[in-house]
């Protein structure tokens, strides 16, 4: 597989040169689209360090092409006098995400202590991982946490986040169900924020929950224990 990735990648190199140095957005676009219809819509096209191959985004997706959108390569682009993976770092760049840029009218909030150090959570209510976040989350304090329902394992995952969303007291329903396994009674609202919760992580990469994004942009997938958060805070200029 490794083989036939460079393969294409030289095979592009020679097309690209062969076709000029300058891509056609257009062609590229079209081309693509008629072609490869769930790629999905391109967000922006660039050059790269290699004459005729051009970089395409899609949300936090890199692939590379020609200049007319003949051909398509996914995989690592990597530079071989530094070894630089320029795939992984432009992706590292694309996912990060400025606490100032959430958008923390779709979170709920729960203050814990003075609340004065800041923590933006992604989590799924039927999420292993994330029950035990929660619990051990509890020995946290002087912190206030951006709850992020963020439900993409499932249909249930969807019907439990829209029942905390529309709940009352949305951060001791949340509670209740993570930390002491108590259902959220079956509420209805406005529930469009979950929809924009999931089309914000995917725009950012996030794949995997719970997620964590601190105040200096640090983002951490995976559950933390409750000793690694404080002195994550603890590092970071609030």
């Amino acid at each position: 597989m490794k083989l036939s990735r460079f393969a294409a990648l030289a095979a592009l190199t020679l097309l690209g040169l062969a076709g000029g140095a300058w891509a056609d957005d257009a062609a590229i676009r079209r081309n693509l689209a008629e072609r490869l219809p769930r790629l999905g819509k391109i967000d922006e096209i660039g050059k790269t360090q290699i004459p005729g191959i051009f970089e395409i985004r899609i949300g936090s997706e890199v692939y590379y092409t020609d200049a007319n959108g003949d051909y398509l390569m996914q995989g690592s682009l990597i530079e071989t006098r530094s070894k630089r993976n320029l795939t992984e770092e432009r992706q590292e760049k694309l996912q990060q995400v400025a606490f100032d840029q959430l958008p923390l009218q779709d979170a709920f909030t729960i203050v814990r202590g003075d609340g004065k150090r800041k923590l933006a959570v992604f989590e799924d209510p039927n999420c292993g991982y994330c029950k035990l976040f929660e619990r051990d989350l509890q020995k946290v304090n002087n912190v206030t946490v951006y709850m992020f329902l963020y439900p993409i394992l499932g249909p249930d995952s969807e019907v439990k986040s829209a029942h905390h969303w529309c709940a009352k007291d949305r951060g001791r329903a949340w509670l209740n169900w993570m930390v002491r396994d108590q259902r959220p009674p079956a509420a209805d609202c406005d529930t469009s924020a979950l929809t924009r919760n999931v089309e914000f992580g995917r725009r950012y990469g996030i794949n995997s929950t719970p997620t964590m994004i601190f105040a200096d942009g640090t983002r951490v997938p995976g559950a933390l224990r409750a000793t690694d958060m404080e002195k994550l805070l603890a590092q970071i200029k609030q």
